[in-house]
């Protein structure tokens, strides 16, 4: 059976490792660039059936990528899914003008990009899961790490440290999960039990704090520390990590606040110097 191939153009190691991530699942050959002018020379070589880009890049955007792959001589079919954080009326227009063939808003989960790309991928389907197929990336790319957009051309944080920090604070009696997320909303690192839906967590999270965050600065708070959300069956704890990160932590009772309160506080400056 012909292994399909998918390009992923993006900035943000982040959000390439998430697009791999669920591409690799479901047997498709992932292929990831971190610009533009990277893309335009790896689309000839590895003529993708599909190519995932996001729109705002430092150099070529993703309309210039889109424009030439639609120019194409021989790739004109190869449908382009685009990627952005904000989707209007002009978005749409310069979308259909392009001729992408579909747009993802940003933060987006994997069963998200995976009905996306059903529809857009030759044959009409996404393989069922099953081993991962054969992943290619740049030189450079460091895998499996995950970075903030801003942060891309700096050293990638060191995984192990991450994890071992989240795991330390997922020990702690009434905290049922820890995950970091950058301002994307995409998972840096995670830790709990299986069936939690920790993509999601990272988006509503980063999401909360980037809301949080400007009402401080409306109401002349300064920036977001933190914040607790209270409900039926427990707590959500949202932490401000430096200004490129989110912790966000489910806690099972009020009566664990106390030592995970001060086991974040020792945290923090951990979380910070690894992202």
């Amino acid at each position: 059976m012909r292994v399909v191939k998918v390009l992923v153009v993006d900035d943000s190691l982040s959000v390439r490792k998430v697009v791999e991530r669920a591409l690799t699942s479901r047997r498709i050959e992932t292929v990831t660039v971190a610009s533009g002018v990277e893309a335009l020379e790896r689309i000839e070589r590895e003529a993708p059936d599909l190519v995932v880009c996001d729109v705002v890049m430092p150099d070529r955007d993703g309309w210039a990528i889109c424009e030439f792959v639609k120019g194409h001589t021989l790739l004109g079919g190869t449908p382009v899914l685009l990627m952005t954080g904000v989707v209007d009326d002009a978005v749409r227009a310069r979308a259909r003008e392009v001729g992408a063939a579909d747009i993802l808003i940003k933060p987006f989960g994997a069963d998200d990009l995976l009905r996306r790309l059903e529809d857009l991928l030759p044959g009409g389907g996404v393989p069922e899961g099953g081993a991962p197929g054969p992943t290619a990336a740049l030189p450079g790319d460091v895998d499996p790490l995950r970075v903030p957009a801003a942060n891309a051309t700096a050293d990638p944080p060191d995984p192990g440290a991450l994890a071992a920090i989240l795991a330390q604070l997922t020990a702690l009696d009434g905290v049922q999960w820890a995950v970091l997320a950058d301002r994307e909303g995409f998972v840096l690192e995670r830790a709990a039990p299986a069936g939690h839906d920790l993509e999601m967590v990272a988006a509503l999270g980063a999401s909360v704090a980037g809301s949080s965050g400007t009402l401080g600065r409306e109401l002349g708070r300064g920036a977001l520390l933190g914040a607790m959300l209270e409900y039926e069956t427990g707590l959500v704890v949202v932490h401000a990590v430096a200004a490129t990160a989110t912790l966000v932590l489910g806690i099972s009772e009020p009566a664990a606040l106390g030592k995970m309160r001060y086991a974040v506080k020792k945290a923090l400056p951990e979380l910070a110097r690894a992202v």
